[in-house]
């Protein structure tokens, strides 16, 4: 077992040079399906007619879609000439979508029609009224001065936009020979693809992730299962999260196998695709496992094709682990890490015995040092002692875009990247992890950070002071609660908070409950003691005769 040095795009080429008429993707529900080299193909023209509308190396190319077809096209095709692809979360607002666009510097947006209750096509209108008068490759926005481009991925024609079919056809105009020679110039240590997180504090910041770290961590999260080119893997976590486009698609692009799709999660289609493609491995998050097995048609699948998988996102109960074992036949692993480290940091592995695979997060990848360290001293811990869950090594992303302060309060002068959560190492060297140093809430694996909702919300009138913190679900882990202080003779509601909220932040992301309070939890010193807010939440709903969902 050796890292690679291998491009995306010369592993994309290396499949459809070996395997050119094995299945890469499928979408069952459609019956479309590629083969690598009929994929390999694609992504060429995707990448002359990015050269055409000014996409060269450095270049940031955002994308906006759930799982559609082509979201890998422009990945791949951006990779093989050296732009960066940017991930955009498709439960993003107009607020979230605007500071993205800005502070990433997109050059492209390629979106489709959206999700849920928003049209991105409205919402890029919206961000920049220039498009509906510009030329297609013209737009000179005031607010967005690098945004010069959007490509709208499907047949529609919207005003000032291209079409997927135009750029493909601009490809022809680019001369096989520009596509060769922009190739050459990608190295495996160039950043490929940026990932926003907000991290500790603070709002979201891009972190930068090369070639290197993101080909390297897939091919070994699919080691630690045993994948070989004859796998089928069901991806239904989405491709703009790590999950999707490392742990999933990486996965499968290093070992050669083929991946079946699904745009959007459904846990019929889920099962489906399982039942009819015969898939050996499949991922989630608990709440999609769970979705999956109570669906009142699950008996009526067969899933004995199923072999392994990753259950990830959030903490997986220890009941919930045992039924995916029985039920759905899966040796299932956990993957431990956060997206500045590829993202995986540790795995448990497809032979661990099942106390290891459903009660830690296993141990290191291989070729990355990961330890406990003390955050107050700096000093690494022995094995048994709490502290903070930190790793060095490949997966270590290039830093955050534009950002290097932020860079260095996560990174250290040793080379370790501070995870901000809190655990342990047992003698076997599989970890624990026990708590969170940050105040990150994890809903339904979903990442939330209390400090972006509070600064959007204190720009509702009548807040005094607000703290938001994870309150316990049965269902979703944590929801988000927000601790509301009033100014004096101010009059909200619970009703008016969410509303304040809606259509402008992502919906995972709006308070699920609303406390009016006189006082926060302090220390002697004065300092918040957000922990604490957990079980004041508990003795409220208590008070109120609220059952937790």
């Amino acid at each position: 077992m050796e890292l690679s040095n291998r491009t995306l795009g010369q592993w994309l080429e290396h499949w459809a040079e070996t395997t050119p008429d094995k299945e890469y993707i499928v979408y069952s529900d459609r019956n479309l399906r590629f083969t690598w080299q009929q994929f390999n193909r694609r992504v060429d023209d995707m990448s002359k007619g990015l050269m055409a509308i000014g996409v060269k190396k450095g270049t940031h190319i955002g994308i906006w879609a759930t799982n559609v077809p082509d979201w890998l096209t422009f990945l791949y095709a951006g990779a093989k000439i050296g732009a960066i692809l940017v991930t955009v979360n498709t439960s993003y607002k107009q607020n979230e979508l605007e500071f993205l666009v800005k502070d990433a510097d997109i050059h492209t947006l390629c979106i489709t029609e959206g999700v849920f209750d928003g049209s991105y096509v409205d919402m890029v209108y919206e961000m920049a009224p220039e498009l509906r008068d510009s030329q297609r490759g013209f737009m000179n926005s005031k607010r967005f001065p690098k945004l010069k481009n959007v490509v709208y991925i499907g047949q529609e024609k919207y005003r000032g936009m291209y079409n997927t079919s135009e750029i493909l056809l601009l490809g022809r105009n680019i001369d096989d020979r520009l596509l060769e020679e922009a190739r050459k110039q990608v190295d495996c240590h160039d950043v490929v693809n940026m990932q926003y997180t907000s991290g500790t504090t603070g709002f979201p910041k891009g972190v930068m992730l090369t070639h290197h770290n993101i080909a390297n961590n897939g091919y070994l999260t699919g080691e630690h299962m045993a994948f070989t080119a004859d796998d089928k893997l069901c991806v239904c976590v989405p491709l703009f999260h790590c999950f999707g486009v490392v742990l999933a698609t990486m996965n499968v692009l290093t070992h050669g196998c083929t991946q079946v799709m699904v745009e959007r999660f459904d846990p019929l289609l889920v099962l489906a695709s399982v039942h009819k493609e015969r898939c050996t491995a499949l991922y989630g998050v608990p709440t999609m496992f769970i979705a999956e097995l109570n669906h009142p048609m699950f008996n009526m699948f067969d899933l004995t094709c199923l072999r392994t998988g990753i259950m990830a996102g959030s903490l997986c109960p220890v009941e919930l682990m045992k039924q995916v074992c029985e039920k759905m036949y899966l040796q299932i692993t956990s993957v431990y890490g956060l997206t500045e480290s590829s993202p995986g940091m540790t795995q448990t592995r497809i032979d661990d015995p099942f106390e290891v695979r459903c009660e830690t997060v296993g141990r290191d990848y291989e070729f990355t040092e990961v330890a406990v360290i003390d955050p107050e001293t700096g000093e690494l811990l022995p094995d048994g002692v709490q502290g903070e869950v930190c790793c060095r090594g490949y997966n270590v992303m290039k830093g955050y875009y534009n950002n290097p302060e932020a860079t260095a309060e996560v990174i250290d002068r040793n080379g370790f990247l501070h995870s901000g959560d809190l655990g342990i190492r047992d003698a076997n060297g599989n970890y624990r992890i026990t708590g969170r140093i940050k105040d990150m809430i994890i809903r339904g694996g979903e990442n939330i950070y209390p400090r972006e909702i509070e600064e959007y919300l204190y720009h509702l009138e009548g807040i005094k002071d607000i703290q938001v913190a994870a309150v316990p679900s049965k269902k979703y882990g944590e929801e988000v609660g927000a601790f509301i202080i009033l100014h004096e003779g101010a009059a909200l509601t619970e009703e008016i908070v969410k509303d304040f909220c809606r259509g402008k932040i992502a919906r995972h992301k709006i308070p699920k409950y609303v406390f009016f309070v006189d006082t926060f939890p302090m220390t002697g010193s004065g300092k918040i003691q957000k922990f604490k807010l957990k079980d004041l939440s508990l003795e409220l709903l208590a008070a109120q005769g609220i059952v937790l969902e």
